[in-house]
């Protein structure tokens, strides 16, 4: 019987998880590409030989995801494998038509298929979409389990945008380490919050090979803590599944791939940001919950904000910073530096798009919705560049960052400058705490 040639639909991360964990060392299949989207320059590269095993010598082409319809022709292609996250089902099936209508198989992996088991206790923490507030409820639950005298080792879903070899197995234990591997804003926003926390944090290409670092990891590993990305659901076997949620888009917990298979996994559901949602918002996700996740735990939580120079917002015309994959895939259209200007009664938000240069144009030209806003977008040193420039450009009076990390510290800012700090805060009970307390019992930790 004849191989089934592959092409695999992705964005530098499930994508290769998929042909890791599946495809990797199956006879019965041929990956012929990866195409790629969402993540700039990653196309016209390859996925190394060196990562992709003994049944590709010459490793994997990586093609723009605009040439699919050509490449299913011309590599003779049978199934089409979709591997990325955080799109609508309107926009899957859009894909899943021109897959189709070329007269060959859409295909989606499911978690038996792809989900890796530790030897380790896993606490998956995932969300319904980008920016719900995923990476602070991580945090959170790394704080608590910590403080119960565990050893904690987190572990990031893949942001590979350098040398894939190199980035095979990443371990982040200090600042340096951001510096080591050459990460981008996008991967310090996620790393550094960890680093400074005191706690380890994995990343890389072969999530086989993560886990087993992180069993053995040499300050210790009692526990394990999936921090995911995008919408995505985890690379890791869980056992406790805590997927976030927001009342700031109502409904997209049942109308986004793959947000709705993390909530209807979900042992526990995060309403979140319920400080600065409607009630009529709130509620609506509430009856979404009950639903589809009938028998799962909802915690009641806000993210308040705090500033370290509110002198800078109030009265100024200020420029808002945000986190970039927010607003552009995640398609929000505010995020915490404009919620802060709002809270510390900044004069006027100032419209970036008269003063972007260079590939920063590219991603208003992609992303159109983003509006007032300015996505701290750093892939590559011209992107930082481009940045640093726009900002330094505007004609704002202060600058608001809403990034996770300290923007000054890769970019020179002339202006007054303040960050945004942001917390996962319960609202009565249950607690994370008091879930946590049950899963340590039940796994022996203690």
């Amino acid at each position: 019987m004849a191989k089934k040639n592959v092409i695999i639909l992705g964005a530098a991360g499930r994508d290769f998880h998929n042909f890791n964990t599946y495809y990797k060392h199956n006879p019965d299949f041929k990956v012929v590409a990866f195409t790629a989207t969402q993540i700039p320059d990653i196309d016209g590269r390859k996925y190394p030989s060196e990562l992709a095993g003994e049944l590709y010598p010459d490793g994997i082409p990586i093609y723009a995801e605009e040439e699919l319809p050509r490449l299913i022709h011309d590599l003779e292609v049978d199934d089409c494998v979709f591997s990325y996250s955080d799109l609508s089902y309107g926009h899957v099936m859009n894909i899943s038509a021109i897959v189709n209508a070329e007269g060959v198989n859409f295909v989606l992996l499911g978690t038996r298929d792809t989900m890796i088991t530790s030897t380790k206790p896993v606490v998956s923490v995932c969300a319904v979409r980008t920016g719900c507030g995923k990476s602070q409820t991580s945090r959170k639950v790394v704080e608590i389990l910590m403080q119960k005298g565990l050893k904690v080792i987190a572990i990031r879903h893949p942001m590979p945008y350098g040398n894939l070899v190199d980035q095979k197995v990443q371990r982040f234990a200090k600042l340096s380490d951001l510096e080591k591997y050459k990460c981008t804003i996008e991967e310090m926003e996620e790393y550094e919050p960890h680093i400074v926390r005191g706690n380890v944090i994995y990343s890389g290409i072969d999530y086989e090979a993560i886990v087993r670092a992180a069993e053995n990891d040499p300050d210790g590993c009692d526990v394990i803590v999936w921090d995911g990305g995008n919408n995505d659901f985890s690379f890791y076997k869980p056992d406790l599944q805590i997927t976030v949620t927001d009342p700031h888009r109502p409904g997209h917990e049942v109308s986004y791939y793959p947000g709705e298979v993390n909530l209807r996994m979900a042992d526990v559901v995060v309403i979140n940001k319920m400080d600065s949602a409607s009630l009529e918002n709130i509620q609506i996700v509430r009856d979404n919950i009950e639903r589809i996740a009938p028998n799962a735990v909802v915690v009641d939580a806000a993210s308040p904000l705090k500033v370290d120079a509110p002198e800078i917002i109030r009265g100024k015309r200020i420029l808002a910073v945000e986190d970039g994959p927010t607003l552009t895939h995640g398609g929000m259209k505010l995020g915490a530096a404009t919620l802060a200007a709002q809270k510390y009664g900044a004069a006027q938000l100032v419209d970036p798009r008269p003063f972007i240069v260079g590939k920063l144009k590219e991603t208003f030209s992609q992303y159109p919705g983003i509006g007032t806003l300015l996505p701290a977008m750093g892939y590559s040193e011209q992107q930082l560049h481009d940045l640093e420039t726009t900002i330094n450009n505007s004609d704002a009076e202060g600058v608001v960052v809403g990034t996770p990390i300290d923007l000054s510290r890769l970019i020179t800012i002339n202006k007054p400058v303040t960050r945004v700090h942001y917390t996962l805060q319960e609202i009565g009970d249950p607690t994370l705490e008091m879930i946590l307390e049950g899963f340590i019992k039940k796994h022996n930790l203690s």
